[in-house]
C-alpha cells in the first residue's frame, strides 16, 4: 500500500447549522405579516423537522422560508428530505428530515460511477456510511472528486485526504 493516495467521500450536516437556520426561520415566521394569525410554525422533534399551518400553501411558504435559511446558513438542500403535505385535523403538515451519511444504495451508485467514468486506476469501496477512494496517482483522485461534484443525489464532501 506504499505510495497510495486516498480520501473518504462523506455526507455530513452541521446540526448546529441547522438548528441556527430553524431559529431564524422561527423568527421570521413570528415578524411576518403574511403568516400572522394561519398557525404557521416550524420545529424539530427528535430526528424531524414538522412544519404546520392552516393551509397547504402557507405550509408550503414555511418550508420556502426554512429552505432559504438552509441556504444563507450553506447547508444544500439535497441534504433536506422533505415530504408532502398532509391535513392532520384543522392543519396542515410537512415533515422533512435532514439526511446524513452515505446510503448503502446510493454508496453502490456511486462505486458504480467511479468504476465506469474514473480513470483506470481508481479503486474505490464502502465502509459503513462512507465510501474510501485510492489510488497511486493523486491526480486521478482529483478528477474522482471534481466527477462526484456534479453528483446531484446527496451533497458530499471529501476527508481525509492522504498520500
Amino acid at each position: 500500500m506504499a505510495g497510495e493516495s486516498t480520501f473518504d467521500v462523506v455526507s455530513k450536516v452541521d446540526k448546529q447549522e441547522v438548528a441556527n437556520a430553524l431559529h431564524q426561520a422561527q423568527k421570521e415566521l413570528a415578524q411576518r405579516y403574511d403568516f400572522k394569525g394561519v398557525g404557521a410554525e416550524v420545529d424539530f422533534s427528535g430526528e424531524k423537522l414538522l412544519m404546520k399551518a392552516n393551509s397547504e400553501e402557507r405550509v408550503l411558504a414555511v418550508l420556502d422560508v426554512l429552505q432559504s435559511k438552509l441556504i444563507r446558513r450553506g447547508i444544500s438542500l439535497k441534504s433536506l428530505d422533505t415530504g408532502e403535505p398532509y391535513a392532520s385535523g384543522k392543519e396542515f403538515r410537512l415533515e422533512a428530515s435532514i439526511k446524513e451519511g452515505i446510503e448503502q444504495d446510493l454508496a453502490k451508485k456511486i462505486n458504480k460511477l467511479i468504476r465506469d467514468e474514473g480513470p483506470k486506476g481508481v479503486k474505490s469501496q464502502i465502509q459503513g456510511d462512507e465510501l474510501r477512494v485510492s489510488s497511486k496517482s493523486r491526480d486521478d483522485l482529483q478528477t474522482v472528486m471534481a466527477l462526484l461534484k456534479d453528483f446531484d443525489e446527496a451533497d458530499l464532501q471529501f476527508v481525509n485526504f492522504r498520500s
